[in-house]
């Protein structure tokens, strides 16, 4: 049975048959579950699979299990389906359909009269770690609502369960906040866009942008809660907040810059327009986050945090006047107090703080849970110190590096990160394997930044096949990197790509991209050579 993400243990012999008279026995806590194969499975299969008992589906919680994990067993006369909670069983009804074949993937049957039949087998899984993360980059390119929708669902088909959406950045603001209606009408939009990147001389002249309203939020998250993904909430700051200052100019740096001429940015990289050290900022942001914790019940909210250039804060009276004020050494001191303010903040109402690895500089808030993106190093430090950590290094698992070294590739970016560079992805480096501080790796997260992916066949193209293989690498319990059955592996992504083929995934083909993939004479940014281990 190919599998993906592989179980922990699996056994099959023969099959059974499936047919109109198959029925869902939903026990209590299950019925999400039941709802849920109704309308995949069923959908695709045209079976009605109605509630009832007896020649079924048995849908249950059994507390012996840890939360996650299942035991799927399919005899004769059942398809017992248990987890430690409904997260658990709906993990085990993802596997059900993996067993039922790629036809399964669809939306509606291709043969009316089909017989569909699912293995006799047995299946015992849990996961290896707890957060088992994409980000997806709504703010540089917008995913509309559906596309956000569609991601949750390809999540959920590889055992994935966070969803990081990046809200905002200097190319915009995707988050309708009902006090601060100019962050949309301005901030949501830009006149244009840079095509490639940073150093290309081609643009998109038309406008681009896009947001959220507070009930397409309500609708994500609920839609995310029924398949157990928890919606992480990123709002940027002190950097990359340059949509948000063209809306409200009085967040910048006025007395270095005239915020007022600032507009949403329409390019690519580090922007030196950052927010103000001011009790104004921390006011408004704290009016904003009061929002955002409204919509999202994550017990994790990203604040960013990173690529804050200081030259505005070097320049600045008012911010060398708070340096002062609160007897902090240098800028560097003066991040880390944005960062602790919010970190205690958020912990007063019952949320973590999140933020990727510059937030270690200045030192690192009480509470504060750090994503490693430079490197491994950021992780290690936190976790040595005792905070926890998502391992994301940009060197491993970013998914908007380029997939091979070859002319075809679209849009160049980064190191090479073929499927099985994805696939011998380690989340827990040497440095803390076998020690106290492995325990602070909460898992890890697959990162896909959209500068120079603005449309959803080219997020596709991006995200899978190596989706797939990440997925396994946070879910399996997988021996070490160089000892990994990639053969295996690719056997099992034979089966996979059909499914995702069903799916309608605009994946990139083992033999490398398809002529509508390719995007010749857009410029990227290569680096060669093996990316380093830091």
């Amino acid at each position: 049975m190919d599998l993906i993400p592989a179980p922990h243990h699996v056994r099959s012999t023969g099959h059974r048959a499936l047919g109109a008279d198959t029925r869902i026995d939903a026990h209590p806590g299950t019925e999400d579950v039941a709802r849920w194969l109704r309308s995949t499975v069923g959908a695709a299969t045209g079976l009605p699979l109605a509630p009832g008992k007896g020649n079924g589906i048995v849908l249950r919680v059994d507390p012996s299990l840890a939360p996650e994990a299942y035991r799927l067993v399919v005899d004769d006369d059942t398809v017992d389906m248990a987890g430690g909670s409904p997260a658990g069983v709906f993990w085990a009804a993802q596997t059900f359909r993996q067993l039922l074949g790629p036809d399964a993937f669809r939306r509606a049957p291709l043969r009316p009269d089909r017989q569909w039949t699912v293995p006799l087998a047995v299946v015992e899984d849990a996961p290896r770690f707890a957060w088992r993360g994409l980000l997806l980059d709504v703010a540089r390119h917008f995913t509309p609502k559906d596309g956000v929708l569609r991601y949750l669902d390809l999540l959920a088909a590889h055992k994935l369960n966070v969803l990081h959406l990046h809200l905002t950045d200097d190319q915009g603001w995707r988050i309708e906040i009902e006090r601060y209606p100019r962050l949309t009408e301005v901030g949501a939009w830009r006149a244009r866009s840079k095509l490639g990147h940073r150093a290309s001389a081609l643009w998109d002249e038309r406008p681009h942008g896009g947001y959220y309203t507070h009930d397409d939020i309500r609708e994500i998250v609920a839609y995310a809660a029924e398949r157990h993904i928890t919606v992480v909430p990123e709002i940027d700051l002190p950097g990359h907040s340059q949509a948000a200052i063209a809306a409200y100019p009085e967040l910048g740096n006025t007395d270095v810059v005239d915020t007022a001429s600032l507009t949403v940015w329409d390019t690519w990289g580090i922007n030196p327009n950052v927010l103000a050290p001011t009790d104004t900022v921390l006011a408004f942001y704290e009016n904003v986050l009061t929002e955002v914790l409204a919509l999202f019940p994550s017990p994790f909210v990203h604040i960013g945090g990173d690529e804050c250039p200081k030259d505005q804060w070097k320049a600045s009276p008012a911010a060398r006047a708070r340096i002062a004020a609160e007897g902090l050494a240098d800028e560097d001191e003066l991040q880390s107090w944005f960062i602790r303010h919010f970190d205690r903040w958020l912990a007063a109402r019952g949320r973590r703080l999140v933020g990727w690895d510059e937030i270690l500089e200045g030192g690192l808030a009480e509470g504060a849970t750090v994503s490693s993106w430079r490197g491994y190093g950021g992780g290690i430090a936190a976790a040595a110190a005792g905070h926890d950590v998502i391992m994301c290094p940009e060197q491993q698992v970013y998914l908007d590096h380029r997939q091979a070294d070859g002319p075809g590739e679209p849009v160049p970016i980064g190191y090479v990160r073929t499927l099985e560079d994805v696939y011998r992805f380690e989340p827990v480096p040497p440095q803390l394997a076998g020690t106290p501080a492995a325990a602070h790796v909460l898992g890890a997260q697959a990162n896909l930044w959209t500068e120079v992916t603005e449309t959803q066949q080219r997020v596709d193209y991006q995200a899978f096949p190596r989706l797939a293989a990440f997925a396994e690498t946070v879910w399996s319990a997988l021996p070490a990197p160089a000892e990994r059955d990639w053969a295996g592996f690719e056997r099992r992504m034979t089966a996979h790509y059909a499914r995702l083929g069903a799916l309608g995934v605009d994946y990139r083909p083992p033999g490398g991209p398809r002529p509508w993939q390719r995007r010749p004479g857009v410029l990227g940014r290569p680096i060669e050579g093996p990316p380093p281990i830091v």
